[in-house]
Protein backbone atom coordinates (compact mmCIF):
# COMPACT_ATOMS: atom_id res chain seq x y z
CA UNK A 1 0.00 0.00 0.00
CA UNK A 2 1.24 3.30 -0.74
CA UNK A 3 1.81 6.00 2.02
CA UNK A 4 -1.30 8.32 2.53
CA UNK A 5 -0.77 11.80 3.44
CA UNK A 6 -3.52 14.34 5.14
CA UNK A 7 -2.34 17.82 5.58
CA UNK A 8 -4.05 19.89 8.51
CA UNK A 9 -3.92 23.28 7.10
CA UNK A 10 -4.64 26.33 10.13
CA UNK A 11 -8.34 27.41 9.49
CA UNK A 12 -9.46 24.50 7.53
CA UNK A 13 -12.93 22.83 8.74
CA UNK A 14 -11.05 19.89 11.24
CA UNK A 15 -13.91 18.04 12.18
CA UNK A 16 -14.64 17.05 8.50
CA UNK A 17 -10.88 16.17 8.40
CA UNK A 18 -10.74 14.36 11.58
CA UNK A 19 -13.06 12.26 10.49
CA UNK A 20 -12.11 11.21 7.01
CA UNK A 21 -8.67 10.16 8.65
CA UNK A 22 -10.82 7.93 11.42
CA UNK A 23 -12.49 6.23 9.10
CA UNK A 24 -9.61 5.72 7.07
CA UNK A 25 -7.67 4.32 10.11
CA UNK A 26 -10.90 2.29 11.39
CA UNK A 27 -10.50 0.61 7.57
CA UNK A 28 -7.26 -0.76 7.57
CA UNK A 29 -7.12 -4.12 7.70
CA UNK A 30 -6.25 -5.73 11.12
CA UNK A 31 -4.59 -8.62 10.06
CA UNK A 32 -1.16 -6.15 9.20
CA UNK A 33 0.61 -3.92 11.36
CA UNK A 34 0.43 -0.33 10.68
CA UNK A 35 2.57 2.96 11.33
CA UNK A 36 1.05 6.31 11.78
CA UNK A 37 2.86 9.51 11.83
CA UNK A 38 2.29 12.67 12.66
CA UNK A 39 4.92 14.97 11.55
CA UNK A 40 5.11 19.34 11.71
CA UNK A 41 4.67 20.34 8.01
CA UNK A 42 7.24 22.92 6.47
CA UNK A 43 6.38 24.00 2.98
CA UNK A 44 9.27 23.42 0.46
CA UNK A 45 11.15 25.72 -1.32
CA UNK A 46 8.74 27.93 -3.58
CA UNK A 47 9.87 27.32 -7.57
CA UNK A 48 10.41 30.74 -7.58
CA UNK A 49 13.34 31.14 -4.87
CA UNK A 50 14.68 28.51 -6.68
CA UNK A 51 14.49 30.49 -10.31
CA UNK A 52 15.96 33.38 -8.52
CA UNK A 53 19.15 31.30 -7.32
CA UNK A 54 19.44 29.89 -10.10
CA UNK A 55 18.79 32.63 -12.66
CA UNK A 56 19.94 35.70 -10.86
CA UNK A 57 22.76 34.49 -7.17
CA UNK A 58 24.99 32.46 -9.28
CA UNK A 59 25.13 33.88 -12.86
CA UNK A 60 25.72 37.58 -10.52
CA UNK A 61 28.38 35.70 -8.76
CA UNK A 62 30.45 33.92 -11.86
CA UNK A 63 30.41 37.33 -13.71
CA UNK A 64 31.38 39.14 -10.92
CA UNK A 65 33.60 36.62 -9.66
CA UNK A 66 36.70 36.93 -11.96
CA UNK A 67 39.73 35.03 -12.26
CA UNK A 68 38.80 33.31 -8.40
CA UNK A 69 36.42 31.52 -10.24
CA UNK A 70 37.29 30.73 -13.62
CA UNK A 71 36.39 27.27 -14.38
CA UNK A 72 33.68 27.00 -12.03
CA UNK A 73 30.46 25.65 -13.23
CA UNK A 74 27.00 26.86 -11.62
CA UNK A 75 26.35 23.37 -10.19
CA UNK A 76 30.13 23.62 -8.22
CA UNK A 77 28.62 26.87 -7.25
CA UNK A 78 26.17 25.32 -5.51
CA UNK A 79 27.72 22.56 -3.93
CA UNK A 80 30.24 24.37 -2.21
CA UNK A 81 27.50 27.38 -1.18
CA UNK A 82 25.66 24.52 0.54
CA UNK A 83 28.68 22.54 1.87
CA UNK A 84 29.82 25.61 3.93
CA UNK A 85 26.34 26.39 5.07
CA UNK A 86 25.31 23.31 6.12
CA UNK A 87 28.64 21.50 6.48
CA UNK A 88 30.93 18.44 4.87
CA UNK A 89 30.48 15.16 4.51
CA UNK A 90 33.30 12.66 3.45
CA UNK A 91 33.62 10.02 1.63
CA UNK A 92 36.30 7.44 1.66
CA UNK A 93 36.81 5.26 -1.72
CA UNK A 94 39.25 3.83 -3.86
CA UNK A 95 42.56 5.64 -2.25
CA UNK A 96 40.46 8.97 -2.44
CA UNK A 97 38.31 11.31 -0.08
CA UNK A 98 35.15 13.14 -1.71
CA UNK A 99 33.40 15.92 0.27
CA UNK A 100 29.34 16.48 -0.56
CA UNK A 101 27.25 19.06 1.02
CA UNK A 102 25.60 17.70 4.20
CA UNK A 103 21.80 18.95 2.70
CA UNK A 104 20.71 19.81 -0.83
CA UNK A 105 18.21 22.32 -1.77
CA UNK A 106 15.37 20.72 -2.82
CA UNK A 107 14.40 19.76 1.00
CA UNK A 108 14.72 22.67 2.32
CA UNK A 109 11.89 24.53 3.31
CA UNK A 110 10.95 28.33 2.39
CA UNK A 111 12.83 29.54 5.57
CA UNK A 112 15.52 27.91 5.67
CA UNK A 113 16.03 28.69 1.77
CA UNK A 114 16.03 32.20 2.65
CA UNK A 115 18.75 32.38 4.77
CA UNK A 116 20.63 29.77 2.64
CA UNK A 117 20.26 32.49 -0.02
CA UNK A 118 21.44 35.65 3.02
CA UNK A 119 24.04 33.37 3.58
CA UNK A 120 25.55 33.11 0.06
CA UNK A 121 24.70 37.17 -0.03
CA UNK A 122 27.04 38.20 2.75
CA UNK A 123 29.46 35.50 1.96
CA UNK A 124 29.77 37.30 -1.82
CA UNK A 125 29.45 40.97 0.55
CA UNK A 126 32.68 39.89 2.13
CA UNK A 127 34.32 39.72 -1.64
CA UNK A 128 32.58 42.78 -2.52
CA UNK A 129 30.64 41.08 -4.88
CA UNK A 130 26.75 42.64 -4.75
CA UNK A 131 24.01 39.92 -5.04
CA UNK A 132 20.28 41.65 -5.69
CA UNK A 133 17.65 40.58 -3.76
CA UNK A 134 14.67 39.14 -5.72
CA UNK A 135 12.22 41.96 -5.05
CA UNK A 136 15.48 44.18 -6.92
CA UNK A 137 15.22 41.90 -10.48
CA UNK A 138 11.72 42.56 -10.33
CA UNK A 139 11.35 45.74 -10.03
CA UNK A 140 14.21 46.51 -12.90
CA UNK A 141 12.12 44.21 -15.47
Amino acid sequence: MKPVTFYFYRGIQRTRLLARVASFIAALPFDRDWKVEVTLYQKKRSLEQNAYLWGVVYPTILAHGGESLAGWSVNELHDYFLGEHFGWRTLNGFGRKHLFPRRRSSKLSTMEFSDFVAFIQQRMAEHCIYVPDPNEQREAA
